[in-house]
């Protein structure tokens, strides 16, 4: 009852029930936006239980969620003007099919949380109406055995569902299939980036002040050389493997993750180089060239990897697979350039 976004209750044969509405205010987007950033995402959660959008009766759909508040926010957003009962599971503030793959999202959670609320009391019908992705995650029949309920899977989006419940909870093709478009992949791009600048803003420093070390120039002309050539192509390396491989990633060749990373690290070397001399004239050698050549990919690659994990079409196995023969490649890549590089600020 104490969540700011509680309008109210709704009397049950169970007990109260906190009421909520579909809009949503500028609180619930601006916890969005922190979470698309990593800012306090692994506590933006909703308490577990029942909830009331509306004035459900006992007639009304159930629809089933995670805790995480986001999913919970997409789910209520796209009841507009519907009476409905959500029930929120607790996932341990992960999203659906994250958390279905991990086990919160789980036939044991869904049967202990619908005992929990007496949602036996609240509805007549025994239906409960769960997003497919949570699929890995529950064995409808188990459910069914466990305490009775049918459990029915809906619409990948949630914004389909006043479609698929008008239509007698029938789905289309279309809304059974996972889409993975631009739009999807630029919002979750903010938190692999801010994953990644937190040991950035330890490593660009040190290279910096390493890049002064050598040759006959002085510290800070080296530095404001060599050690500012090596700060870009560490951006550089960031920005291939965090931002451009997730935008372009069904263009780049090969199916590995890793192997898209490599060749977005290949191609910003380049520009790097090209960009360093022409345009910002600093001196740089070869071996010096060379040696980003093996770190900017080899770093590319390894950060391409992380976004596995929200992409829509990988898998445990097929991580499991791919990490086993690029993870060592990588570190082959990042050695060899640190060797190279380290060596080319005492070579003249």
């Amino acid at each position: 009852m104490n969540q700011p976004f509680v309008t109210g209750f709704v009397q049950t044969p169970a007990g109260i029930v906190p009421k909520i509405s579909s809009d949503l205010h500028w609180p619930d987007h601006w916890g969005t936006i922190k979470a698309r950033w990593g800012v306090g995402r692994m506590h933006y959660t909703v308490d577990p239980g029942l909830y009331a959008l509306g004035e459900p009766n006992d007639q009304s759909p159930v629809l089933v969620t995670a805790n995480y508040k986001m999913s919970f926010d997409r789910l209520r957003e796209a009841l507009s003007n519907r009476k409905a009962w959500i029930l929120v599971l607790d996932t341990k503030g992960i999203n659906v099919w994250c958390a279905a793959g991990k086990g919160t999202f789980g036939t044991d959670e869904l049967v202990r949380r619908v005992e929990f609320s007496g949602l036996d009391q609240v509805v007549s019908h025994r239906r409960l109406i769960l997003p497919q992705l949570s699929g890995p995650g529950v064995a409808a029949y188990k459910v069914k055995k466990s305490i009775g309920f049918n459990v029915v899977f809906g619409p990948v989006q949630a914004v389909d569902l006043p479609v698929f419940l008008d239509a007698g909870l029938k789905a289309t093709p279309d809304m059974r299939q996972k889409t993975f478009p631009m739009g999807e992949r630029l919002v979750l791009i903010p938190v692999e980036l801010v994953s990644a600048l937190k040991w950035y803003v330890l490593i660009l420093p040190v290279f910096f002040l390493l890049g002064g070390l050598g040759a006959s120039s002085g510290f800070w002309n080296n530095a404001l050389n060599h050690g500012l050539f090596a700060v870009l192509n560490l951006l550089a390396a960031l920005a291939a493997g965090a931002v451009l491989t997730p935008i372009l990633l069904p263009w780049l060749p090969g199916r590995a993750f890793s192997q898209k990373g490599v060749i977005m690290g290949v191609i910003m070397a380049g520009v790097m180089v090209v960009f360093s001399t022409t345009y910002l004239h600093l001196n740089v050698g070869l071996l010096e060239i060379l040696a980003w050549f093996f770190l900017t990919p080899a770093l590319s690659a390894y950060l391409a990897m992380n976004f596995t994990g929200s992409s829509t079409f990988t898998s445990l196995s097929g991580v499991r697979k791919e990490m086993r023969w690029a993870v060592p490649f990588e570190i082959i890549g990042g050695v060899a350039g640190l060797i190279l590089w380290f060596g080319s600020r005492f070579v003249v």
